[in-house]
C-alpha cells in the first residue's frame, strides 16, 4: 500500500492538473520508499531536487490555467505556490544540512500534510471552477 494515495477530493476537474497531482503523489510515495528502504540521503536529495521541478512546473500550469479562465484567487494561489516553493527548498536544505536520521523519519510526514494542505485549503476552492483546457507545450491553451 502507498504511503498516499490519490483521492477524488484531490480533482480540480482539469485533466492535465489532475495528472501532475497524482504524479507529486508519486514522487511523495518514491520519497517514503526511499526513507524506509536506507534513508540514503543521496538518493533523499535526488528526489526532492525532482519534486521541486516538477512542483515547480506544475505550478506554472496551474497558474496559467487560472490566468487564462479569470479565477478569482489567482493572487492568492499563486502566492501560496511562491510560499511552498521557498518550503520545499528549506527541506531540501534541511536534508543536505541536518539528514539526521530523527529528521528524516518526519520529512515524508512534513511533505505529505504540505501537500495535503495545499489541496485542500488552495486547490479545494477552484475544484470544478475551471474547465478542462490542454495546454500544449507552446504554452497555448485549447479547448
Amino acid at each position: 500500500m502507498a504511503f498516499l494515495e490519490f483521492k477524488d477530493s484531490y480533482r480540480t476537474g482539469h485533466n492535465s492538473v489532475d495528472h501532475e497531482h497524482e504524479e507529486l503523489i508519486g514522487l511523495i510515495n518514491d520519497l517514503h520508499s526511499a526513507l524506509g528502504n536506507s534513508g540514503e540521503k543521496e538518493k533523499v536529495e535526488e528526489i526532492l531536487g525532482e519534486m521541486h521541478g516538477q512542483i515547480s512546473s506544475h505550478f506554472a500550469l496551474e497558474e496559467k490555467v487560472m490566468r487564462d479562465q479569470h479565477y478569482e484567487d489567482y493572487a492568492a494561489h499563486s502566492r501560496d505556490h511562491n510560499r511552498l516553493l521557498d518550503e520545499i527548498l528549506d527541506i531540501m536544505d534541511r536534508v543536505h544540512n541536518d539528514g539526521s536520521y530523527e529528521y528524516m523519519e518526519r520529512l515524508e510526514k512534513e511533505v505529505a500534510d504540505w501537500f495535503e494542505i495545499h489541496f485542500r485549503e488552495m486547490d479545494g476552492k477552484f475544484h470544478g471552477k475551471i474547465t478542462n483546457t490542454k495546454v500544449t507545450a507552446q504554452g497555448e491553451v485549447g479547448y
